[in-house]
């Protein structure tokens, strides 16, 4: 048995948002609006230990998106006033947008307070028997999110300043939230998924991105962020193709990132999307060196169709044939509600999936 993170079930972090709190959100504020938050998570923190989970988290559910909420409490970092960026979403019946304001880097990058503090403190107190797990955007998430024209040339005439600060700013996160107790803390990169998409290394380009070395960068600022990280603490990354409404952004294996994302990125485990035929096969994992942990993401949070345990069986035999058994997990491919507005499933199908998992682990690995 697995005593560390990540464990052999795990899940990515979001959890669909019960109508009472969806209510409150659209109703109430402040010191009204935490005790609904309060008491949601006390619930499904208990429902998720109940399950049988290791780890909990308290399903983001103080949050509207799972990075922005985040990346807006960085000192230096907000809203453009008056402009939207439009990112396009597929799925099965067709396109959806999702347009959310620009993001605009106006001042050095800092960290004037932790961020997610009291909401982690308040997961730590609530988890009984479950490790409490934060979950946080990837220092990649800022960059990707604006590219070049979100940062002020007045502000870093020099780029270079611009990843200096922005991971001194994580490597100081860091650091505050493992004096709170914070043993095992996930960062949420899509931007690694995407790259593997030639039409998102084309949209880079052309905002003037080296989009072929990209993932170099952003595998340099994110080991950067973690150099001095507190000695107890387990970091995983999560990556994703998109998942908004039930619908993804991106395609393409993990080929293009795969031999530096696995060989160099100071990390202990990799959350990876491994739901469809979208994300490609297992080969990119022979370059995920010993003493790394991959978490397969084989179980879709777009649907609430369950799948198949000996389906998911199969599938893990077919991943072990590039890397150690012990050395793979297994979780749902994405949060469910990364977004407020969450996945076209129920909170019982959620949970279901969630049950799957911690079954079909047990019958892997014991």
């Amino acid at each position: 048995m697995r005593t560390s993170p990540p464990f052999r079930a795990d899940h990515v972090g979001s959890l669909l948002r019960p109508p009472a709190l969806l209510r409150a959100r659209d109703s109430l504020t402040g010191e009204a609006l935490r005790e609904v938050e309060d008491e949601a998570i006390r619930e499904v923190v208990r429902r998720q230990e109940e399950i049988g989970l290791r780890a909990a988290t308290d399903g983001e559910f103080r949050r509207a998106s799972w990075h922005m909420d985040f990346i807006y409490q960085l000192g230096g970092i907000g809203q453009a006033a008056d402009e939207r960026i439009t990112v396009r979403f597929h799925n099965r019946q067709g396109d959806i947008e999702f347009t959310p304001a620009a993001l605009r880097v106006h001042d050095r990058i800092s960290l004037p307070r932790p961020v997610f503090a009291d909401a982690f403190t308040f997961l730590r107190d609530t988890a009984r028997t479950a490790v409490p797990k934060l979950t946080i955007p990837s220092p990649s998430m800022v960059h990707y999110r604006g590219g070049p024209a979100a940062i002020d040339p007045a502000v870093y005439p020099d780029v270079e300043e611009f990843w200096s600060d922005l991971s001194a700013a994580y490597a100081e996160q860091v650091r505050r939230i493992g004096e709170l107790g914070c043993t095992y803390l996930q960062l949420d990169d899509t931007s690694l998924a995407y790259l593997n998409d030639p039409a998102q290394r084309a949209e880079l380009a052309e905002r003037g991105d080296d989009a072929e070395h990209m993932h170099l960068r952003y595998i340099k600022q994110i080991n950067a962020a973690l150099a001095a990280k507190p000695e107890g603490m387990t970091v995983t990354t999560h990556m994703c193709r998109g998942n908004f409404r039930s619908s993804w952004a991106a395609s393409g294996t993990y080929d293009f990132v795969a031999e530096a994302l696995f060989g160099e990125l100071a990390v202990d485990g990799f959350f990876l999307e491994y739901d469809d035929e979208r994300s490609g096969g297992f080969e990119p994992l022979r370059f995920v060196p010993p003493g790394k942990t991959v978490v397969l993401g084989l179980v879709t949070t777009k649907t609430g169709e369950l799948e198949s345990k000996d389906a998911l069986k199969r599938r893990i035999d077919e991943a072990a044939k590039f890397v150690d058994l012990d050395q793979l997990c297994l979780s749902p491919q994405c949060g469910f509600s990364s977004t407020v507005e969450g996945n076209t499933l129920t909170a019982d199908q959620q949970f279901a999936k969630l049950a799957l998992i911690v079954e079909t682990a047990r019958e892997v690995w014991g």
